[in-house]
């Protein structure tokens, strides 16, 4: 899967709402009630990520649930991220 080009990002930027660029990674944070409204959602964020064969990275502060996408095996943002990121707010 091919590299986004800055231009295709930043377009796509503008339509996701709370995700922030880091580097050559797009990351969000949500917040719950309680840890275990959080796991819930973590534990649904799983099962997405296994489905689309693409994993975020998953920080996890009682309440709050970090998750960061990046291509790793291609160095920065692709289209996986995109659409993962999309499919991941949807499951709130």
């Amino acid at each position: 899967m091919a590299l986004l080009h800055e231009t295709e990002i930043q377009e796509a930027m503008e339509n996701m709402d709370g995700w922030i660029l880091a580097k050559d990674s797009i990351e969000k944070q949500y917040e719950f009630g309680d840890f275990a409204e959080a796991m819930v959602f973590v534990n649904k964020v799983a099962g997405a990520a296994e489905e689309a064969g693409h994993h975020p990275d998953i920080a996890i502060t009682w309440n709050k649930v970090l998750l960061t996408l990046s291509t790793h095996s291609e160095g920065g943002l692709t289209r996986k991220d995109l659409t993962l990121a999309a499919e991941l707010d949807s499951l709130v």
